[in-house]
């Protein structure tokens, strides 16, 4: 092996047998390095010294220079008239020189960066550490102090609510006492008039039954007068006992944000369904407003809103717990909801008007402002930011639909009813666009 072979394989980590191997110091010229003294690991690599070089076979003198575009060493003859002639010959002390400035560059850099991993080690991670510690200190005091606040609000909220179904309960069960009483004691005046009136009737003769008139009509008008038994909503409980804000925004986070969220990702707008007021997005996503100039008549279909801008979604809700968004962006005129599939399509009345019939229930944004509509009533909603989307949620098994605002999950509408057939997502738009989300 060559002398500058022999260096390149010991600055790269190679070992050379005979070689010398300093302890403490490499050395060029002026040049000292320590080695070994900062660094995590001792350093052991061999340093190559000068030395014997040997002989040009060719020429038969000393191998005193080195060829860099033959990457060997040779003999000045060889530089001259030799194989090397025209090369980049550098004398051998010279290159040499260089080799052992290179390693001790390397050295230096090396020294350099141990140096940095070791305040990184003892400055920035043990910094790192304490601070971890601190703020996952404070993130669980803030879990646990969150999750306590509502704790104790949710606890607080059932008490509320367990002692408004209890004085119900109470109510109820009172009324019902108080009506079996007074309908038993009516069944009893009634059994005792009727026996008089069969056993006059019975065994009184006909001149004293033909005198008795006035007592009989008497009689008869006391058992009109027990009337008719009918039932009123003071004998059911009243299902607001049980309403609660908190608790029913609550459950609704739960529900679209838990581990088990709800969604209709698949969910479009049925083609079949929407007003020739309307145009549908080929990915059948979007609804958007049509001026009156640029409107066409599409073919007639019977399931066609063909005087309100409505359209319906491709979702029969009859079970379980479904929720969708819709985007409503910078519409000025819009309803979001639901309806039965017997919701009347043509027409221009109120029978096929989305929140102006007992068939759909909507949230609707007109001239500025929020409502519920359902079966021709408006129900006014404050809402303090216009959410740029509405969300919806219908859990079939409590009959509930919550309207929300799914940036926030605040609840901006809800409502509880019988609904008695299947239900159908239903848009309605009269300005810009709405798309459902996905």
């Amino acid at each position: 092996m060559d002398l500058d072979q022999s260096s390149f394989s010991a600055f790269n980590g190679g070992s050379r047998e005979n070689g010398p191997r300093p302890e403490d110091t490499c050395q060029s010229g002026a040049r000292t390095v320590e080695v070994g003294s900062t660094s995590p690991a001792s350093y052991t690599e061999p340093v190559v010294f000068s030395g014997g070089s040997g002989y040009c076979a060719e020429h038969e003198s000393e191998l005193d220079s080195f060829c860099s575009s033959d990457q060997k060493l040779v003999c000045s003859h060889c530089a001259i008239v030799g194989s090397c002639h025209g090369h980049a010959v550098t004398p051998l002390a010279q290159r040499v020189t260089a080799v052992r400035n290179q390693m001790v560059d390397a050295c230096e850099k090396m020294q350099l960066q141990a140096l940095r991993i070791e305040r990184f080690i003892s400055q920035t991670l043990t910094a790192k550490e304490r601070a971890l510690q601190a703020e996952a200190s404070k993130a669980r005091e803030q879990v646990l102090a969150q999750v306590s606040t509502v704790r104790e609000a949710l606890e607080e909220e059932e008490q509320r609510l367990l002692e408004e179904v209890q004085k119900e309960e109470e109510r109820v069960e009172e009324c019902l006492l108080m009506q079996r009483a007074h309908w038993n004691q009516a069944l009893t005046n009634l059994s005792q008039i009727r026996s008089h009136l069969v056993h006059t009737l019975t065994h009184t003769p006909d001149a004293q039954l033909v005198n008795a008139i006035q007592e009989i009509n008497e009689r008869v008008e006391e058992a009109e007068g027990v009337g008719e038994p009918y039932d009123t909503d003071q004998l059911n409980l009243n299902p607001g006992c049980s309403d609660s804000k908190l608790l029913k925004g609550l459950w609704a986070s739960a529900i679209l944000l838990g581990p088990s969220a709800y969604g209709s990702a698949g969910l479009k707008f049925d083609e079949n369904t929407v007003s020739p007021l309307l145009s549908l997005s080929e990915d059948l996503c979007t609804l958007t407003f049509i001026p009156k100039k640029a409107r066409k008549s599409p073919p007639y279909n019977p399931s066609r809103f063909d005087c309100w801008p409505n359209a319906l979604g491709l979702l029969s809700v009859s079970s379980g717990t479904y929720s969708w968004v819709i985007d409503v962006g910078k519409s000025a005129a819009f309803k979001v909801g639901v309806c039965y599939a017997s919701v009347v399509r043509k027409g221009s009345g109120n029978e096929s008007r989305l929140g102006y019939n007992n068939q759909s229930w909507v949230l609707s944004l007109y001239d500025g402002d929020f409502c519920f509509c359902h079966a021709g009533k408006k129900i006014p909603l404050q809402v303090l930011r216009r959410p740029r989307s509405i969300g919806l949620l219908l859990d079939w098994p409590t009959h509930t639909l919550i309207f929300y605002d799914p940036e926030s999950t605040a609840v901006l509408y809800s409502i509880t009813h019988p609904f008695s057939a299947p239900l159908l997502p239903a848009c309605a738009v009269a300005d810009h666009s709405v798309t459902i989300r996905h």
